[in-house]
Formats: C-alpha cells, sequence, structure tokens
C-alpha cells in the first residue's frame, strides 16, 4: 500500500504546480430529458431539485480535487513527514535557539532539472559545516541560457527522510515561480537551520550528514508530474 510518508513526498511535489481541476462533467440536458421520460407525473415536481444536487455534486468533487494537494503539502510540512522541510518558525524562536556545538553536521546540496527544463540549475557550494541549533546560508545558481523566457519550479527533498523535521528553512525560493528571461542569471538563497532535538533523536545518533537536494521542472500548462518508482514498489 501507498504509505502517509510517501503519499506526501507526492504531494509536496505536486504542489509546486498550479493545481488544474475540472468538475466532473454533467450534462444536464441528456439528464432532465432521461428523468422526463421515466416519471412524467413527478418530473416538474423533483427534476429541478435532483438537477440541484448533481451540479452541487459536480461543483464540490472539483473542489475537492483542487484542495488535495495544497492540504496534502501544508500536512506534511506540518509534520515533517517524508523527508519534507519544516517551514514553521518564528523570530523569537530563531533568535533563541540553543546551539549543540558538540555536534557538527554536514550538509550536501544537489541539484537536478528535469529532461525539458532547459535552466543551468547548480548549487554554489557543495557542503556546508553546521552544529544544530545555527542559522546558515547557501545559494544556489539558475541560468536560462536559451533565446525565450522560461518559467520554472522546484521541489526539494531532504535525506535521511528522519531529518526532514528538523530542518527548518527561513527563506527559500520552492513552490513558488521563477522567470528568467533569455540569458538571465540569478542567485537563489536558502536560509535555514537545524533544530537542536536534532541531536536528541536516537534514529540519528549516527547520522552526521544531510542532503538538501532541489529539482526543478518546467512550469507550462499540461505538464504531468512524473511519479517516482519507489512509489510503485509500496503497492
Amino acid at each position: 500500500m501507498l504509505s502517509i510518508k510517501n503519499l506526501c513526498n507526492l504531494g509536496s511535489s505536486a504542489a509546486r504546480f498550479k493545481a488544474k481541476s475540472r468538475a466532473v462533467p454533467i450534462n444536464l440536458f441528456h439528464t432532465s430529458v432521461w428523468l422526463k421520460k421515466q416519471a412524467p407525473n413527478t418530473y416538474d415536481k423533483g427534476a429541478h431539485s435532483i438537477l440541484y444536487y448533481l451540479t452541487a455534486g459536480g461543483v464540490l468533487i472539483g473542489g475537492l480535487s483542487y484542495a488535495a494537494v495544497p492540504m496534502y503539502r501544508i500536512f506534511c510540512q506540518t509534520t515533517g513527514l517524508g523527508g519534507e522541510v519544516q517551514t514553521g518558525h518564528d523570530a523569537e524562536k530563531v533568535a533563541n535557539l540553543t546551539k549543540r556545538p558538540d555536534r557538527q553536521l554536514t550538509v550536501r546540496f544537489t541539484s537536478d532539472t528535469s529532461s525539458g527544463m532547459m535552466w543551468d540549475f547548480k548549487p554554489q557550494q557543495a557542503q556546508l559545516k553546521v552544529i544544530p541549533g545555527e542559522t546558515a546560508l547557501a545559494f544556489y545558481t539558475a541560468t536560462n541560457p536559451t533565446d525565450r523566457p522560461i518559467i520554472g519550479v522546484s521541489t526539494y527533498n531532504v535525506i535521511p527522510y528522519e531529518a526532514g523535521q528538523y530542518f527548518n528553512k527561513i527563506q527559500c525560493f520552492c513552490f513558488e515561480e521563477q522567470m528568467l528571461n533569455p540569458h538571465e542569471q540569478v542567485d537563489m538563497p536558502v536560509f535555514f537551520y537545524i533544530d537542536p532535538e536534532y541531536d536528541d533523536d536516537p534514529k540519528l545518533y549516527n547520522k552526521d550528514e544531510i542532503i538538501l537536494s532541489y529539482t526543478f521542472f518546467e512550469a507550462k500548462e499540461g505538464f504531468k508530474l512524473p511519479i517516482p518508482s519507489y512509489v510503485n514498489k509500496n503497492h
């Protein structure tokens, strides 16, 4: 079966793109004709009520389809499941973080682009040494080498998955569409910290390396997010 962890991974990736859902198509004309033939004596009294409920049901299904992606994204961001980076934080909490100088971590940065994405996208640094409770700043660089404007949107993940709930982003370029003009280059910051409680988690006792990975896709109409191969293994 598909676990909540994998469902969150899919939901967080799909949320980078504007959901385009449509209500279930209902042919009201043919429905009304059928009702009139089946019950001519009661048609005038009940047909309008039935059509009303059918229409309302179609709108409801469409609304739920549209809301599903952001709902899963919010759930994953709140719980940290699926390696999803935590985004909940406040200035007071960041200012009062307790540093754990005895635990040094290595954060490695990786990048990728989808097969149809023409951008050059890479981290400016291969890795950073950080300690839990300490803020850090990293940068990625994106370049559009083509002669046309390209809109991109990124997904991200954290490895190991258990570290996701402790990886807090203060500033990031994920989820938002980014447009680069022809031959334009931009630097994209990632301002983050590792929660001090990372050091208290027994599942992460020997995990001193974290990988933060970003993938950019071209945001265009009709794009369907590819399903990772590991999802099929959990059906």
